[in-house]
Parts: structure tokens; sequence; C-alpha cells
């Protein structure tokens, strides 16, 4: 069945990134006083394009919960950021440009990475309702690493301050995919153990949390300073709570460590290739400008 995980996975990425899309359009333009508010979730709410994003995001987490109802964690995550694969040729095609030598070798890079990676470190399920214990020391790890980043972002302006936001919102993210893998559990348990349980309720406040501090990375700069971190981080953090958390496995030889080393670091490589194109940040600019002129005319 992990075929029914890699295809709901990838059909969450290509949701994620036409989420991602629209989101950043309309939250690039809410005020800066807004960043890591409620006022920034309420005013957007106002907007038909950012809820189509959201409405896209949620078919995201419909798919995520399938792929990891039937995978693991440390396959469904590098899956997601499948997104690319998909964004990028769209999002260039819809402006009448095309791509260059750079970005279709980052998309390359991005999709042999991943099956390179995923083939040699063929991972296998794990234990997603691990002691309680693991969890906080998980969780308290997350915090951490969240605070800081917020601290410095908090300092910053601009696209370091995008990027930051963007590790914060991403390291949350990744823990609420966790989550939601031991939601997804639960419920196979049956609905009342589900809902007498801590992890359902506490995947729906890293979601809005997480969707806040998304908002407010979007906000903050664009796509191109935010993107890259959440990119590469997300596969990184939710493998390593795949592995040091729920147990699953990889496969330890030689060959496929250093296989899954090279896939890994290509996957990298083509996300940072792909997302810092001059092509690409070009399309953003067009989008930004667009969405300015639309405003004003509405005004």
């Amino acid at each position: 069945m992990l075929i029914i995980s890699i295809i709901a996975a990838l059909a969450a990425g290509a949701c994620f990134a036409a989420g991602g899309v629209l989101q950043q359009r309309e939250a690039s333009t809410a005020p800066e006083g807004e960043s890591l508010s409620p006022r920034l979730l309420l005013d957007l709410a106002r907007d038909k394009v950012w809820l189509g994003g959201i409405a896209a995001t949620a078919g995201s987490f419909l798919f995520k919960a399938i792929a990891l109802a039937f995978g693991p964690l440390t396959l469904v995550q590098p899956l997601i950021v499948s997104e690319l694969l998909f964004a990028v040729p769209v999002s260039v095609r819809r402006h009448r440009l095309r791509l260059g030598p750079r970005e279709w070798s980052g998309i390359v890079a991005v999709g042999g990475g991943l099956i390179l990676g995923i083939i040699a470190a063929s991972p296998s399920r794990g234990d997603v309702l691990p002691p309680l214990s693991s969890w906080a020391a998980m969780l308290g790890a997350i915090v951490v690493l969240m605070a800081v980043s917020l601290l410095i972002g908090r300092r910053l302006s601009g696209p370091a301050r995008a990027s930051t936001f963007a590790l914060a919102a991403v390291a949350l993210l990744a823990t609420q995919s966790a989550l939601l893998a031991a939601t997804v559990a639960l419920f196979k348990q049956g609905i009342v153990t589900a809902f007498t349980a801590w992890q359902p309720y506490a995947m729906a406040v890293t979601s809005i949390v997480g969707l806040m501090l998304v908002q407010s990375a979007y906000q903050a700069g664009p796509l191109a300073a935010s993107m890259p971190v959440m990119d590469t981080a997300n596969p990184v953090i939710s493998i390593a709570i795949g592995v040091l958390v729920f147990g699953e496995s990889i496969n330890t030889g030689v060959w496929h460590l250093a296989g899954a080393a090279g896939g890994l670091a290509l996957l990298l490589t083509g996300i940072i290739v792909v997302d810092t194109s001059p092509l690409v940040h070009r399309v953003q600019q067009v989008e930004q400008q667009q969405q300015a002129e639309t405003d004003e005319q509405d005004r």
C-alpha cells in the first residue's frame, strides 16, 4: 500500500504549492504591524484569493493524512517538497515565460534527489504513538528552535525576517505532521480513543499557530526568501522526528546511507537553485505588482 502513500504525498505537494502561491500574493500586501498577530489572519480571511489558497492547503492536509495513513513520516514529508515540480513550471508558464537551464537543472535535481534518497533509504514505519517523554523532548526542542528564530526575526526586516519566520513556521508544521500521523493512528483505534487523546487537540493548535507564522513569513518578504527555508528545513526536521521520535528505520548499509545522503544533498541543492532563481523571483515580482494594481483599483 506504499504506492498510495506516495501518490497522496505528491498530491499534497501539488495542493500545497497552489495554496502557497495564492496565500503569499495576498499576505505580502498586509500591513507590517500585523505580523505575528491574529489580526493578520482576520484581515486575510476577507480576501477571496487568500481563501482559495487556504482551500488548496486544506486539500494538501487531507492528502497528507491519507499519505501518513499508509506510509512513514520519513517518506511522506520529503515527497511533499515535490511541490516545486508543480509550482515553478505552472507559475512561469502562466506568465508566458520559459524555464531556463538553471530552473530545469534545479527541478531535475529535486526529482532525482527524491528518487535516489527514497530508494536508498527505503524508510519503514515506526511507532507514531511513542511515550509521552519522547513527545515532550521533541516538543521542547521545537519550541526552542521557534523561540530563537522568532526573537532573531523580530530584529530583522525584509528577506532576512521572512527567512527566520519561515524557519519557525516550518518547525511547527513538521510537528503538525507528526501529530497528524499520531491522530490518524488514533482514529484507526476508534473515535472515542482519538477524542480522548491529546494529540488531535495539539495538532489543531499547531495548525492555527503554524498558519499565522507562515502568513507572517509571506508578509515579511518575497517567496524567494521564505520558500527555500521551508522546503529545505521541512524534510530535514521531519526525518529527524521520524527516526528519533517514531523510531522509523532506514537502510543503514554503507552504500544505502551514501545514496540517501547523496539524494538529500541533491534535493536540497535543487531546492535552493530553483527557489533563488532570478526567473522565479521575477515571476513573484510580477504577481505582486499585479496584485497591488488590483488592490488599488478596488479602492
